[in-house]
């Protein structure tokens, strides 16, 4: 059944939390303290399903699972094919690889010169300042790393970074990642920000999070404030469904933006969570209207143990040509793969252009209609016989 959004519902509200005072709830260090992290946690709540109970069981080998309560509400416990569900209970289906998989499917290790620098593109670098986050999605692209489920034994060496940084003139644009940044502390992440700062040649500082949508209690005013201080700081936020788009999120993203910080979005394209038009136009429409402008849809990494989430990009292309001409171009992401192995990211888009020739270029709108565009201007004449009577009569 195509997927239908209520325009005006926000969800909002402490849900099954109810009894917990509002100071406590809107705390996100409490927030953290009381994650479901076990197959005894969840079962408080709902029953899982066997499929679900073997990738509980499973998780610790892999990648850890971790819900904050927030985001636990979103999710529809009698339904296991809920989206939300979906993304954060581990299923059985982690347990198997493919032959095309990859546990660093990105080869970010080989373009890693110190601990927690990957630099591949020639103008910017990643610099992954944590291995933790405050939920864990079963598809991430580091999880080899995150959690340190697998033994990666990740321990980010900042200053180190930060020197190999200022020893690099040609680097300008620099993103923290990880794991989530915005899971260190004000003084922590103050400090790294007004390292990178300093750096003459560091043009661009970009934080990609989803502490947003997993822990909006954590966009304080005191953490606006030193966005603003070091601004601007563009962040990349990380929403898969439009469930995820509450009140408290658009309330976060809202502080965000009014603290100067550009926000952008970048969804994963999963099977059965947003891999369809209706549920992909109902999110990006939310986004705007939460001030975040759609970035990027990736088709999703090629991790170990992520079989069941793929989809055949040819539905990808498919949806990005059911939002080309149907809704604002502000509203139509960048549909793109990750090149497997370090190629980066390189566009797909539906097929609009027919043919190149010497003259004229051959293409169709997002109707299926033919247009076509000259490429040289013949028949020229002057619209006016003689331009200096133009001057003269001025």
């Amino acid at each position: 059944m195509a997927y239908t959004d209520d325009r005006s519902s926000w969800f909002e509200g402490q849900g099954l939390w109810q009894h917990v005072p509002a100071e406590q709830w809107q705390d996100w260090t409490w927030q953290l303290k009381n994650r479901l992290t076990s197959g005894e946690d969840l079962e408080r709540y709902m029953t899982l399903t066997p499929e679900e109970k073997r990738g509980v069981a499973f998780a610790g080998r892999k990648l850890a699972m971790s819900i904050t309560p927030y985001f636990f509400n979103l999710i529809d416990r009698n339904d296991p094919n809920c989206p939300i569900r979906k993304q954060l209970i581990p299923r059985e289906g982690e347990m198997f690889i493919s032959n095309e998989e990859q546990l660093d499917s990105l080869g970010e290790d080989e373009h890693s010169p110190v601990p927690g620098i990957v630099h591949r593109y020639p103008d910017r670098v990643l610099f992954l300042v944590t291995d933790r986050c405050a939920a864990y999605c079963r598809y991430c692209t580091r999880s080899r790393l995150v959690s340190n489920a697998q033994d990666y034994n990740f321990h980010p060496e900042y200053e180190q970074g930060l020197r190999y940084i200022e020893s690099h003139p040609e680097v300008r644009d620099v993103l923290l990642s990880g794991g989530d940044p915005l899971l260190l502390s004000d003084r922590k992440l103050e400090h790294l920000l007004a390292r990178l700062r300093e750096i003459p040649h560091v043009e661009f500082i970009r934080i990609g999070s989803r502490i947003p949508v997993f822990l909006p209690q954590r966009i304080t005013p005191k953490l606006c404030e030193i966005f603003k201080k070091y601004g601007p700081i563009w962040m990349s936020i990380h929403v898969n469904h439009p469930k995820e788009a509450t009140a408290e999120l658009r309330d976060a993203c809202e502080r965000l933006a009014f603290a100067g910080v550009p926000l952008g979005n970048q969804s994963v394209l999963l099977s059965g969570v947003n891999d369809d038009p209706e549920t992909m136009k109902a999110l990006v429409h939310r986004l705007l209207r939460m001030r975040v402008r759609p970035y990027y849809i990736y088709q999703m990494d090629l991790i170990t143990g992520g079989a069941h989430f793929k989809v055949d990009v040819r539905k990808g292309i498919e949806i990005i040509r059911a939002l080309r001409g149907h809704t604002t171009g502000y509203a139509v992401p960048q549909y793109v793969i990750d090149a497997p192995g370090g190629g980066g990211k390189v566009p797909i888009n539906p097929d609009y252009l027919e043919q190149i020739t010497d003259d004229e270029v051959v293409f169709r709108n997002y109707e299926g209609k033919q247009f076509r565009y000259p490429l040289h201007s013949t028949g020229l004449k002057r619209a006016v016989e003689d331009p200096a009577a133009l001057i003269d009569a001025s």
